[in-house]
């Protein structure tokens, strides 16, 4: 039975969705205030977080974005804002998904269910790919520098904190550097499952990367987008800091 952390502030909803996921074998623990979601995280190591966007204490992309840095699991939002601006910044801090509460049920556990699958497929390729980093000398483009050893990464002087995940996207960019890799690649090369059309993980991890090496979001030079192809690491990006 996979596990799920909700947190949403309204008694009602959180019920009925957690009596519906629950009889489609997904264990729900409804939390009610988004301060004290992380704590809830940390002590029940869920599958997938479930986040309202208006909860009491830490607003939902609030959460999203501390949660991000420290834990590698799908993050979906589930609210009642049909906004662009809002579906667009969700992602922007680390959600997998966002999703309006007037979703049919039945829709909502599919999309749940797909990013659970994947998150089960990316734990798995991990255990039996452990040599998946090698080779295990450092890679330096300019002043940037990437050791797949200590898992860590320079930009100057500056150390760069990176999740597990951003840390591997990076590494199989970098180790590719010059060449367009496209989403159905990176998926492959990171998590043994097939780019559908709809998942927006690579785009989500891209962005993050780019915040977090300095890139611009606008008009990025050191992880460029190529429109309809995918992305290309810019070896010859990165003679400066920022």
């Amino acid at each position: 039975m996979n596990k799920i952390v909700y947190v949403e502030d309204d008694p009602e909803v959180g019920s009925l969705i957690a009596a519906y996921l629950g009889k489609h074998d997904i264990d729900v623990i409804v939390e009610s205030r988004g301060d004290r979601a992380e704590a809830v995280i940390k002590q029940h190591q869920p599958d997938l977080v479930l986040l309202d966007v208006m909860l009491p204490g830490k607003d939902g992309m609030t959460l999203c974005r501390d949660l991000r840095p420290q834990w590698d699991g799908p993050i979906v939002l589930l609210t009642s804002l049909d906004s662009d601006m809002n579906h667009i910044l969700s992602l922007e801090m680390g959600a997998n998904d966002y999703i309006l509460k007037t979703t049919p049920p039945a829709v909502l556990l599919a999309r749940l269910r797909l990013h659970l699958r994947q998150r089960i497929s990316a734990q798995h390729t991990v255990e039996t790919t452990p040599a998946a980093l090698k080779p295990h000398k450092a890679m330096r483009f300019g002043t940037l520098c990437i050791d797949p050893l200590n898992r860590q990464v320079t930009l100057g002087t500056e150390n760069i904190a990176l999740s597990t995940a951003d840390f591997d996207l990076l590494w199989e960019l970098a180790t590719h550097a010059g060449q367009i890799m496209d989403r159905d690649a990176l998926l492959k090369n990171l998590r043994g499952v097939s780019y559908d059309g709809m998942d927006r993980s690579v785009d989500v991890a891209i962005s993050r990367l780019r915040k977090k090496l300095y890139d611009s979001a606008t008009e990025p030079f050191r992880i460029k987008t190529v429109r309809n192809k995918g992305y290309l690491f810019a070896p010859h990006a990165w003679e400066s800091e920022a």
